[in-house]
């Protein structure tokens, strides 16, 4: 970075941090924030979506939910390697949080935090079975892939270049709950199970998007942590997921 340029100016151009030493305090702080967001929301997914693991009608069901809470689990680590640079204690991170906790299932918390650690409201309620899982996963999963781009171009490279690792794994989880789904909806009953997943998890998940018009992604944003507004971020996963849906007879 040139000297005698602003730290938000060569952000703003496109510029890029490597390292811990030339991270200004106030960029520290927001990197820190948006690293602890990403462990603890798949900490807790991973550990959320282990206890269906047995509900899953199939050999192959069993095998993919496996690979899911497995795979969310190393993405969690591999950020956790880079905040541990930033003088987090790893080890005691993983275990710090109770990640299986959750809500009442009638909870309704918006897009609000909960509790002592970072994930996104949606981790905070409770899956009901298998076709419930299936369906939440189907549309989180959605969700992550959208935000996993927008979270690729962040202006931390060793960070982005993580993400952009992690994106195609995120993907190949959606593509593994659509074709669960797909098995659902073969049957009338499980198409209605997965009608009312459907409506419980829908608003759920676009609350993990955050507000429009966010003042905190004007800050984020001068530090090029952020790109896309939340709400452009949402509307790209209604497009995505909404035909999905439609396809199946779902909304």
């Amino acid at each position: 970075m040139p000297d005698t340029m602003p730290i938000e100016d060569y952000l703003a151009k496109g510029g890029v941090l490597s390292s811990p030493a030339n991270v200004p305090p106030r960029y520290r702080g927001e990197l820190l924030r948006l690293m602890a967001t990403f462990i603890d929301s798949e900490l807790a997914g991973s550990a959320g979506f282990a206890d269906t693991i047995n509900d899953a009608p199939g050999i192959q069901e069993r095998i993919s939910a496996a690979r899911i809470v497995l795979e969310k689990t190393d993405h969690a680590g591999k950020v956790l390697k880079i905040m541990e640079t930033f003088g987090a204690d790893g080890g005691r991170y993983a275990v710090h949080h109770p990640w299986a906790e959750r809500l009442a299932r009638e909870a309704d918390i918006g897009a609000s935090r909960q509790g002592g650690d970072m994930r996104l409201s949606v981790f905070h309620y409770p899956l009901e079975g298998w076709v419930d899982a299936v369906v939440m996963n189907v549309l989180m999963g959605r969700a992550s892939v959208v935000q996993l781009k927008e979270l690729s171009r962040v202006s931390y490279q060793p960070l982005a270049e993580v993400f952009r690792a992690i994106l195609p794994r995120e993907t190949r989880h959606t593509e593994l709950g659509l074709a669960g789904l797909v098995r659902v909806v073969e049957d009338k009953a499980g198409r209605a199970k997965a009608k009312a997943s459907v409506v419980y998890w829908y608003p759920r998940v676009a609350e993990s998007f955050g507000h429009s018009g966010s003042a905190r992604f004007e800050t984020l944003s001068r530090f090029g942590l952020r790109h896309t507004p939340n709400e452009t971020l949402l509307a790209e996963w209604r497009a995505e997921v909404d035909p999905q849906l439609s396809a199946l007879g779902l909304n």
